[in-house]
């Protein structure tokens, strides 16, 4: 029965095998690596490449597991990210602990400790980077389109434009929550504001 060795054991093995294959004379070199091939069942080009090595064997770090972190990291981020409106990067680095707490206090969003860190400790810039792809699949917000003619000749006044007004004229606001699609049940908000007291009434209707 084949027995498979430890990665500790390996890298045992291998320190003391090298300095032996590298102060033996030609003729014993093959032996040894013969042993070696026998014991750690390492191809043998592989082998001669550890053997010939003058560095120390390090611990080996798989990068499947630096993708399995990353890619987890990714989808944490994702999440985060579409609660968070899909804001950029460098202020989802700013709100992330206390809007990370508060996705795991209402259940929304359940992190190993591990990964937790990890995306805590992520950079503005390697946000940005990890959803790249993601934003490129997004769909993507549509550019308001050009005034027609009729339009052009409907005042629009700002916040200077009011010369105190007297109260009981308001802006009023009916946005549809549906992103690029009116199908399925989403949300319209309306928002009714007093502009001279600043007074703000806010109601939330359901489209089915």
């Amino acid at each position: 029965m084949k027995t498979k060795i430890s990665p500790q054991t390996k890298r045992e093995v291998l320190q003391h095998v090298r300095n032996r294959y590298q102060e033996a004379i030609k003729s014993e070199n093959s032996r040894i690596l013969d042993e070696f091939v026998a014991l750690t069942k390492c191809h043998r080009k592989h082998a001669i490449r550890l053997l010939t090595a003058m560095d120390a064997a390090k611990p080996e770090t798989p990068s499947s597991s630096r993708r399995i972190y990353a890619e987890a990291v990714r989808e944490a981020l994702t999440i985060l990210w579409e609660a968070a409106d899909r804001i950029c990067g460098k202020r989802l680095k700013t709100i992330l602990p206390r809007f990370l707490d508060s996705m795991e206090r209402h259940q929304h969003l359940s992190l190993d400790p591990a990964i937790r860190k990890l995306v805590l400790a992520v950079s503005a810039a390697t946000i940005d980077r990890l959803l790249a792809p993601v934003r490129t699949g997004a769909s993507q917000r549509k550019k308001r389109p050009r005034a027609t003619k009729p339009s052009r000749h409907v005042p629009i006044r700002t916040f200077a434009d009011w010369k105190e007004p007297e109260p009981g004229f308001l802006e009023i606001d009916f946005v549809s929550h549906g992103g690029s699609s009116m199908q399925g049940v989403f949300l319209w908000s309306l928002v009714a504001t007093d502009v001279s007291s600043g007074w703000t009434e806010m109601i939330p209707l359901v489209a089915a």
